[in-house]
C-alpha cells in the first residue's frame, strides 16, 4: 500500500506538470458544494463525526470487531472492566504471583499500568455492549475534534478537508479506530487546546477556556509527557497574549479565561490525584511509576541509565524487560534510533500522498519557507512542532501514537503548506492547484484500495506495512480458544506454559478485573507444588494445561503431580504442628 501511495504520488506530480487542468470541472463543482457545507461550521463537525462513525460501522463485514493482541490493550480493557463494575481499581489476589503480566501492575492494587483515559473510553463502550465501542465513538470524536480545532487556524473550507483527511487516514483503517491501544483520546485532548488557543485570543469566551482546560485534562489522563511538552508552548503563547500590547483588560482575563480554567483544572487535578492514591496509595505516584519499579530495567529517556535487575518470578517476564527492551534503550541511543522514529512518525501521519505538498514547497516554492513570510500563527505551530519532536527523539520506545497530542498540530502544518502551494502555477498553468486537488484524491484511492483488499483477496505485505494502513496487531489465537472455553461448563483454571524460545509480546496471561468471579483464569505455570496450591485454592474450576509454542497452541487437561500432593501433605502436616 506504501508503494501504490507513493506511485500515485509521482503520476499526481507528472500530471501537475503536463496536464494540471485535468478534471478541473469535476473539482469546481465538488469544491462548490464542499465550500457550501464548510461555511456552516456546526454542521461541518457534526458531519466528521457521523461519517466517521458510519464509514467503520460500514467496514464491519470487511473489518470485524479487533481481537486484542498488544500488551497495552489487555491493560486497558483491564481498567475498563474495573471502570464498569464502578471501582477504580481491585484489591491485590492473594494468589497475584501467578497471574503477573505486562502492562499490569498487582502491588499495591491490581490496575492496568496506564493513564485512566483510555480506560474510561473503553468502559463506555463496554457498556453499550463491547469495549470496541467505545474505540469506534473515540475514533470519531477524535475527528471532529480535529476539524473544529481546524476552523480556529484555517479557513471552514480548509478546515473540513482536514476533517475528511483524518477520516480517511486515522479513524477508520488506522490502528487508533481498530485496537485497544489508544491514540484517539490523545489526539482529542491536542485538538481541544491548540483549537481553543486561537479562539480566546479572539473572543475571550468561558466556554473555549473550558475547553482548552478539558484538553488538558485528557492530555494528563492519556499521553502525560507527550501532552506536557504540547501544553508548554501554548502556556507561554496564552500568557504573552494576557499580558501584550494588544490584550483586553486583565480583569477581563482572569474572569473568563483563566477563572475557568482554574476551576475545571482544580476539579480535574484533584480526581486524578484521587484515582492515583487509590491505585498506588499516592496522589502524585503514578502506575507508571509503579510499573517501572517493580519490573523495569531500561529507562524511559535517553540520558538516563538502566536499573539493576530486579527479582521476577517469571523467565519469561524477566526475558522481556531484561533483554527485549534493553535493546531498544540501546537502539535509541544510536543514530537508527531517531531516524526510525522520524521513519514511523511520516508513514503513519504523512506517508507519500501529504508528502507532495511539502516537497514541492521545499524544491520549488523555497520562498514559502522564509520565516518572516510566515503568518505568526504559522510559526507558533512550527514552533511547537519543533518542540514536540525533540520530546520525542529522546524518549527510549516509541510508536506513533505517543505523539497523538501533535496529530491535529501535524495536520495543520501540511494543510498550511497545501494553501501555500495552491496558488503556485508553472509556465502559467495551475500546477500548484492541481497537486492540491490530488492529495485527498490520492488518499481516498489507497482508502478504497485497502478497504477492499481483504474481500477481493489481494494480498497486503504484512512486513512493514505502513502503520495507518493497519486494521490492527496480529492476534495469536487467545481470542478463539477464550471463546471455546466459554462454552465449557462450569468454570475453568488455565495454566500456561511457555517453551524458553517463547515470544514475550504473545502473552496469554491476562485477566479480568474479579479474577475469583471470572469464567476463565489464566496463570502461568510455575512449580508443581506452587500450581498445586493455586488449584486447591480453585477447587471446583476444571484445570487445563496450555502449551502456548506448540503449533497450534496445544490445550490439554492438566495432570496434577502426585509427588506435589505429597509433599504438598508432610508441608501442611508440618504446620499443623
Amino acid at each position: 500500500m506504501l508503494l501504490i501511495e507513493g506511485v500515485l504520488a509521482i503520476i499526481a506530480v507528472v500530471v501537475a506538470f503536463v496536464h494540471p487542468q485535468a478534471g478541473s470541472r469535476w473539482f469546481e463543482l465538488l469544491e462548490r458544494n464542499f465550500a457550501r457545507l464548510a461555511r456552516k461550521r456546526g454542521i461541518a463537525i457534526i458531519t466528521v463525526f457521523v461519517a466517521a462513525l458510519a464509514i467503520r460501522a460500514a467496514l464491519l463485514p470487511v473489518f470485524p470487531i479487533p481481537e486484542p493482541a498488544v500488551h497495552d490493550e489487555f491493560g486497558y480493557l483491564l481498567a475498563a472492566d474495573t471502570f464498569a463494575h464502578g471501582r477504580l481499581t481491585n484489591p491485590t489476589h492473594s494468589m497475584w504471583v501467578h497471574f503477573e503480566t505486562f502492562s499490569v501492575i498487582h502491588q499495591p492494587t491490581y490496575q492496568c499500568y496506564g493513564p485512566p483515559a483510555q480506560g474510561l473510553f473503553l468502559a463506555a463502550g463496554k457498556l453499550m455492549g463491547h469495549p470496541f465501542w467505545g474505540v469506534w465513538l473515540s475514533a470519531a470524536a477524535m475527528c471532529a475534534a480535529i476539524c473544529w480545532m481546524l476552523q480556529g487556524w484555517l479557513s471552514p473550507s480548509w478546515a473540513l478537508l482536514g476533517g475528511v483527511l483524518v477520516i480517511l487516514r486515522f479513524g477508520t483503517l488506522s490502528y487508533w479506530a481498530n485496537s485497544y491501544w489508544g491514540g484517539a483520546v490523545g489526539a482529542i485532548g491536542g485538538a481541544l487546546v491548540l483549537g481553543a488557543l486561537p479562539r480566546i485570543r479572539r473572543f475571550q469566551r468561558v466556554r473555549d477556556a473550558v475547553l482548552m482546560a478539558l484538553g488538558l485534562a485528557i492530555l494528563a489522563n492519556s499521553r502525560p509527557y507527550e501532552g506536557l511538552i504540547l501544553s508548554v508552548p501554548i502556556a507561554i503563547a496564552l500568557l504573552a497574549w494576557m499580558v501584550g500590547r494588544n490584550s483586553p483588560p486583565l480583569i477581563a482575563s482572569l474572569h473568563k479565561v483563566v477563572l475557568p480554567m482554574v476551576i475545571v483544572l482544580g476539579v480535574m487535578l484533584a480526581a486524578t490525584g484521587y484515582y492515583y492514591w487509590r491505585v498506588t496509595g499516592n496522589p502524585f505516584r503514578m502506575a507508571y511509576q509503579v510499573e517501572q519499579e517493580t519490573y523495569g530495567v531500561a529507562p524511559y529517556m535517553i540520558w538516563q541509565h538502566p536499573r539493576p535487575e530486579p527479582v521476577y518470578h517469571h523467565e519469561v517476564i524477566r526475558r522481556m524487560y531484561v533483554d527485549a527492551l534493553p535493546e531498544a534503550f540501546e537502539l535509541s541511543r544510536t543514530a537508527a534510533g531517531p531516524l526510525s522514529k522520524i521513519a514511523s512518525l511520516w508513514i503513519f501521519y504523512v506517508g507519500p500522498a501529504l508528502t507532495i505538498p511539502l516537497f514541492m514547497m521545499i524544491f520549488v516554492l523555497p520562498y514559502g519557507f522564509s520565516w518572516s513570510s510566515m503568518k505568526r500563527g504559522t510559526r507558533f505551530l512550527l514552533v511547537a512542532f519543533g518542540i514536540s519532536l525533540v520530546a520525542w527523539l529522546v524518549e527510549v520506545f516509541f510508536t506513533p501514537h505517543y505523539a497523538a497530542p501533535a496529530a491535529a498540530l501535524i495536520l495543520a502544518l501540511v494543510l498550511l503548506v497545501m494553501r501555500r502551494l495552491q496558488v503556485w502555477s508553472w509556465r502559467g498553468k495551475p500546477t500548484g492547484l492541481f497537486l492540491v486537488r490530488a492529495v485527498p484524491l490520492i488518499c481516498v484511492i489507497t482508502f478504497v484500495l485497502r478497504a477492499a483488499a481483504n474481500p477481493l483477496g489481494i494480498p497486503l505485505s504484512e512486513s512493514y506495512t505502513p502503520a495507518w494502513h493497519q486494521a490492527g496487531p496480529k492476534p495469536f489465537g487467545r481470542l478463539a480458544l477464550s471463546k471455546i472455553l466459554d462454552q465449557l461448563p462450569g468454570q475453568q483454571l488455565v495454566i500456561v506454559h511457555y517453551d524458553p524460545s517463547h515470544q514475550p509480546f504473545d502473552e496469554w496471561v491476562y485477566n479480568e478485573a474479579d479474577i475469583d468471579a471470572a469464567k476463565v483464569v489464566w496463570a502461568h505455570d510455575m512449580t508443581a507444588q506452587e500450581n498445586e496450591d493455586l488449584i486447591k485454592y480453585f477447587p471446583s474450576r476444571q484445570v487445563w494445561l496450555l502449551q502456548a509454542d506448540q503449533e497450534p497452541p496445544k490445550l490439554s487437561p492438566y495432570v496434577r503431580n502426585e509427588g506435589a500432593n505429597l509433599a504438598g501433605k508432610i508441608v501442611n502436616t508440618i504446620r499443623s504442628y
